[in-house]
């Protein structure tokens, strides 16, 4: 920890059940060549004690347990004030369910070196079951239909050229943040829970006048989906899944601020959407899916916003 000031890493991984992901995550994390960095893993309130297991085959993690589940946001901000505490100038945060190529974090940490506006960066990540096919490359954000759109999503690698400019938005599957962007703009909005937060922390964060940049030549591999694809009697996605989708699109919206006509487009578009999936689950049969879309949107629209924690 020697060079604690200016290049120290605090990777994150946020577990909830799901141990054969993260640890093959650690055990990726094991080879990689960047010398000055720790790994804290929360857990997220797992049965199974699933972080005292973690913590006895990988001894070097610090380990936090949350004693419940805070969602992705309150998990991450739990082990983001902990490094924050303890003194790290960076924060990776990285999902359970990925693994990294050795000299990812070198080469994001040069990228920063290189330019000081930077905030935030995004590694190129792809899937884990197909390496040559992107996942994301960053975020852009479609202001008039208030869209969060992904670059690059599901182009095969040799067909994709990255782009230089900055993104808008980088995913909390693996984006790494220095740590004045952090103290300038807060936390995770701990109200989102799970899906769309790091869209809107990302935003945040711009808006501080921090740049958010792709880092193309650092790879990072996503399982995608690891937590919320388990089976159910309405398909492979839960209810919740799109509660919270339809919930945090609108909590979005609301906490960006547009003209009135801007707006007006952007909830036409959002609430039109989500018609298309109650007709669809409605012809399906699948009645919790389309309960859970109508309270989604009902509680977006109507549930008191609350602010993200700031720090200290």
């Amino acid at each position: 920890m020697g060079s604690m000031p200016n290049s120290s890493v605090a990777i994150i991984l946020v577990n909830w059940n799901g141990i054969a992901f993260t640890r093959a995550c650690l055990q990726s994390l094991q080879l990689i060549d960047y010398a000055d960095y720790s790994i804290f893993v929360v857990d997220n309130g797992s049965e199974n004690s699933e972080g005292i297991q973690l913590k006895k085959e990988f001894p070097l993690i610090h380990l936090i347990e949350t004693g419940k589940n805070l969602g992705f946001a309150g998990g991450n901000n739990v082990g983001i004030r902990k490094a924050l505490e303890m003194g790290f100038s960076h924060i990776l945060l990285l999902n359970n369910d990925t693994e990294v190529e050795a000299d990812f974090l070198g080469k994001m940490m040069l990228h920063f070196s290189e330019n000081p506006k930077l905030g935030v960066l995004e590694p190129l990540i792809c899937f884990l079951h197909e390496k040559d096919k992107i996942w994301s490359a960053g975020g852009k954000w479609q202001k008039l239909l208030g869209r969060a759109l992904t670059v690059g999503d599901r182009q095969y690698l040799q067909n994709f050229t990255a782009n230089r400019e900055p993104l808008d938005w980088a995913t909390g599957c693996a984006m790494l943040l220095k740590r004045a962007a952090i103290e300038q703009a807060g936390l995770m909005n701990e109200q989102y829970f799970v899906y769309f937060e790091d869209v809107e922390w990302s935003l945040r964060i711009r808006e501080k006048g921090f740049e958010i940049g792709l880092v193309p030549e650092a790879r990072v591999y996503h399982e995608a989906g690891a937590s919320s694809k388990k089976k159910h009697d309405e398909g492979t996605l839960s209810p919740q899944v799109f509660y919270y989708h339809a919930r945090n699109q609108f909590f979005l919206l609301r906490s960006i601020s547009s003209n009135p006509m801007v707006s007006l487009v952007q909830y036409a578009y959002h609430l039109s959407r989500f018609a298309l999936w109650m007709v669809y689950f409605l012809l399906r049969g699948r009645f919790k899916k389309l309960k859970a879309v109508v309270k989604g949107i009902r509680d977006g629209l109507k549930v008191k916003l609350k602010p993200a924690p700031t720090w200290p």
